[in-house]
């Protein structure tokens, strides 16, 4: 089978393998002409404020939410590309494997106008996460914003295949968001099998363990224990205002949400390591991929992980830690 035959029996099998999503959610409403990008601009930063740990898994969360709005609540962050009248809009159309690339890419808000304001959290206006389709690759990026409603940002996906890029925001005055596109980049390309289940991560010299088990419908405690030359480490950094990051990924469709840590730096109780705890809550059962982004010696390095649920919970029997509420927000570069 020719290159073009290969990708394109790989897309359609994309297809039918993803198809539930987009019957859930798919785009809304039409995508309107993207503005041009005309300077650059650093994004501003800020001190993450005392709170909880929280985790997101996109759409709206209110009490009082629309007979028609329903459906995004209950659908998973990520499977959409529009939301609440909001569309991710990339406007770069090709990217070479293994080329950087100036990706850019545009919000459109309820007005079909590109949106220019945006609440900080964790430090930054936008978060960009950017996934092989297999889950095999897994950046986490920080656009810039390049004027006129325009993100920038280098981008290099290191083969052919199809990606997923994430967009993690909240624009003024709205709810948290996480909306996803599909990003193809053409060539010869045969998908691989998610990696084997695994509580055990070792990255550029350091080993961090997983302790504790998803399980669907309920808060689950998640500790992840990081380790180098075999002593535990127990200085970690801060990173966008927190010891860890974590970003868990639905193999089946590849449904999002980001989960931070219980505790953050300078609360005085927050040990800075060995443990980060987490309280993460998965929609369903499956694998799903984990990825811990932790900061040690000035650098930021990222663990990933795979592993399966098990039976959806009672939720009669479903626990309510303090620590754990609804809200707002994964090689590695920021």
């Amino acid at each position: 089978m020719n290159t073009p035959a290969k990708l394109g029996a790989y897309v359609l099998g994309l297809a039918v393998a993803f198809g539930g999503a987009l019957g859930v959610g798919s785009a809304v409403g039409e995508v309107g002409a993207s503005p041009q990008a005309t300077s650059h601009s650093e994004a501003q930063g800020h001190t993450q404020s005392s709170q909880p740990a929280s985790t997101h898994t996109g759409g709206t969360h209110t009490a009082s939410a629309k007979p028609e709005e329903a459906a995004s609540e209950d659908t998973p962050g990520g499977l959409q590309v529009s939301e609440n009248g909001y569309t991710l809009n990339p406007i770069t159309s090709t990217i070479k494997p293994g080329v950087s690339t100036d990706f850019q890419f545009t919000v459109t808000g309820p007005n079909d106008s590109a949106v220019t304001d945006y609440q900080v959290q964790h430090d930054k206006k936008l978060h960009f996460i950017v996934v092989s389709r297999d889950l095999g690759t897994f950046q986490h990026l920080h656009p810039v914003e390049a004027g006129g409603g325009v993100w920038s940002v280098k981008l290099t996906l290191p083969e052919a295949g199809a990606y997923r890029a994430f967009a993690d925001f909240a624009p003024t005055g709205g709810s948290a968001l996480t909306l996803g596109a599909d990003l193809l980049v053409a060539g010869e390309y045969t998908p691989k099998a998610l990696p084997a289940a695994s509580r055990t991560a070792d990255v550029d010299g350091y080993t961090v363990t997983l302790d504790g088990d998803l399980v669907p419908g309920q808060a689950s405690k998640l500790t992840l224990k990081v380790s180098k030359d075999g002593k535990p480490v127990t200085d970690l950094q801060p990173y966008l205002g927190a010891y860890g990051h974590l970003v868990a990924l639905r193999g089946s469709d590849l449904a999002y949400l980001h989960v931070h840590p219980d505790g953050e730096p300078g609360d005085g109780k927050t040990k800075p390591g060995p443990e980060i705890v987490f309280y993460a809550e998965v929609p369903s059962r499956g694998d799903y991929r984990l990825f811990l982004d932790f900061q040690h010696g000035g650098k930021v390095r990222t663990a990933d992980f795979t592993l399966d649920t098990g039976q959806v919970a009672n939720p009669a029997a479903k626990p309510t830690p303090s620590a754990a509420q609804s809200g707002g927000h994964g090689d590695h570069k920021h």
